[in-house]
C-alpha cells in the first residue's frame, strides 16, 4: 500500500516564524508519515506535530535543547514499505557529502537531513538517496521556503517533489 510522506526540517518555530504555513499543515494532516530533520527550537511544535500527524519520525538539531533533546534522538531509522530511511540533522559540508554519508549509513536507502536550509536531492555511487527539504520558515539564501513530499510503495521511493512556499512578509 503506498505511503505518502512529507519531509521538513529547520522549522525554527517560533524563532523564525510564529507557525508553519497553512499549506504545509494541510499536507501534514493529509499524509501518512512526517519526517522532521531537526531544529524545531520549541517543544510546542513537536507537541503539535505529534497531535496532527498520523505518524511522526523526528530528530533533534543543533538548535534544539532541553525537552527536545530528551524526547528526540540524534538519528532516527524507519522502514516504510521496504525502503530503509535514516533521519539526521547535520551531515557536514556539501563537499564530500555523498561519500561521507554513504560510509556512515551503508544500510540505508534514503538519508533525510537538514541544517543548511538548502534543498538537496542526490544519489551516491552506492545508491543512497540524500534528501534535504530545506526550510519552510527560514529560507536563508533560497528564493522561498521549501519542503518535500514523496510516495513509498513496494520497496521504492517515487514522486519526490520539492514544494516552494509563497514568500511571506518579514516577521515583526
Amino acid at each position: 500500500m503506498p505511503v505518502s510522506v512529507v519531509f521538513i526540517s529547520d522549522t525554527h518555530v517560533p524563532a523564525r516564524a510564529r507557525d508553519l504555513p497553512v499549506q504545509l499543515w494541510e499536507r501534514i494532516e493529509a499524509c501518512d508519515v512526517v519526517m522532521h530533520a531537526g531544529d524545531w527550537v520549541d517543544v510546542a511544535l513537536l507537541d503539535e506535530l505529534e497531535r496532527r500527524a498520523r505518524r511522526l519520525v523526528g530528530v533533534h538539531g543543533n538548535n534544539d535543547h532541553g525537552a527536545l533533546r530528551e524526547r528526540l534522538p540524534e538519528v532516527a531509522r524507519v522502514d516504510l514499505e521496504g525502503v530503509r530511511f535514516a533521519v539526521v540533522h547535520e551531515t557536514g559540508s556539501a563537499q564530500g557529502r555523498e561519500a561521507r554519508c554513504a560510509a556512515r549509513f551503508p544500510d540505508v536507502d534514503v538519508l533525510v537531513f537538514g541544517h543548511s536550509h538548502i534543498p538537496w536531492d542526490t544519489t551516491t555511487a552506492i545508491g543512497l538517496r540524500l534528501l534535504n527539504p530545506g526550510s519552510p520558515t527560514d529560507r536563508r539564501r533560497q528564493p522561498t521556503g521549501t519542503y518535500l513530499t514523496a510516495t513509498v510503495a513496494a520497496g521504492s521511493l517515487s514522486d519526490v517533489t520539492l514544494h516552494r512556499l509563497p514568500v511571506r512578509p518579514p516577521r515583526r
